[in-house]
């Protein structure tokens, strides 16, 4: 009977040894998103897909930012209190390409495989970044400046800052594809707004009052975008200055509809958020990724905004 009873014992720890290995075996993972944002409804739409492939994938996800655009600072507190917690992944869009840098190297002495998102990192440690080709983007946006100016002219930017991946570029492709393509085209000034819509209209507003002449003005973010429209109803400017926008969300929207944005670029902020963790879960088995993964975008104007195809990627 001793011996018996020993025997049911050892099974019954056998038994539950085995349902603890099980347990832990299928564990969800944990891949942590640290955005560039919260405030603006891209960030929203980018949380939405990144939500919806957590729910697909069967894993955990959390998606946090600053309040500001402009709080480097605080990006990397989250940064570095999400590498507290082991995660198995980590999705970041860095608001600092060069500052977050020894975070990622940290990440990657923890066996942590980081998805860059939105924003890249000046390292190649990141297996992928999940963006838009901002480059290609805004050199579009700057085209379609060009034929709404009729070719000629003073055009002038805002845009949300200099030191992010996203900055960078949409400044860069403008200001290139206007210098490459459109010589009677002059840029007479670039503002940062760090993305505030307030800041960016008190910006906008200086270089209206500064450029007489001034015939279009590119807004590089939802909102520096904002803060442009803002400038041009305050001042009296609308139907005088042609504004372009970037991303979308209700206020862009509404501005198209009204007629004081010709148009904007969006993004594929749900594809974005989605793409991003799909790839992480790629990322932890081990599985290869391309260094770059396109999320795409698209030109919407007054004749477009309620297409299908288009409507999907808007962000109200």
């Amino acid at each position: 009977m001793k011996y018996l009873r020993s025997v049911l014992l050892l099974v019954v720890l056998a038994v539950v040894l085995s349902i603890g290995i099980a347990c832990a075996e299928e564990k969800a993972l944990y891949i942590p998103m640290i955005s560039k944002g919260f405030q603006h409804q891209f960030w929203q739409a980018v949380k939405k897909g990144a939500e919806q492939a957590a729910k697909d994938y069967g894993v955990t996800i959390t998606f946090e930012g600053p309040e500001s655009e402009a709080m480097v600072d605080k990006q990397i507190d989250m940064l570095q209190a999400a590498l507290a917690k082991k995660p198995d992944a980590l999705c970041l869009a860095a608001l600092d390409s060069k500052a977050v840098v020894p975070y990622v190297e940290k990440a990657k002495e923890m066996g942590i495989p980081v998805i860059g998102f939105d924003s890249g990192v000046e390292s190649d440690i990141p297996v992928t970044t999940v963006a838009t080709d901002n480059i290609k983007a805004a050199g579009y946006a700057a085209d379609k400046m060009a034929e709404l100016i009729g070719g000629e002219g003073e055009v002038a930017l805002v845009v949300h800052d200099q030191t992010s991946r996203t900055g960078i570029d949409r400044r860069d492709g403008f200001v290139n594809r206007i210098k490459e393509k459109y010589p009677n085209i002059k840029i007479v000034d670039i503002q940062y707004g760090g993305g505030d819509h307030l800041k960016s209209t008190d910006l906008a507003k200086a270089i209206i009052q500064a450029h007489p002449n001034l015939k279009g003005i590119f807004g590089a973010n939802e909102g520096s975008a904002i803060g442009v429209i803002n400038a041009v109803r305050e001042l009296n400017k609308i139907g005088q200055i042609v504004v372009i926008g970037y991303d979308s969300g209700k206020q862009q929207m509404d501005a198209i509809r009204e007629g004081l944005m010709a148009g904007a670029i969006t993004q594929n902020p749900v594809g974005m958020g989605y793409m991003a963790v799909e790839a992480a879960i790629k990322a932890v088995k081990g599985e290869e990724l391309p260094k770059y993964i396109d999320s795409g975008f698209y030109w919407y104007d007054k004749s477009n905004i309620d297409s299908p195809e288009i409507k999907q990627c808007l962000y109200e």
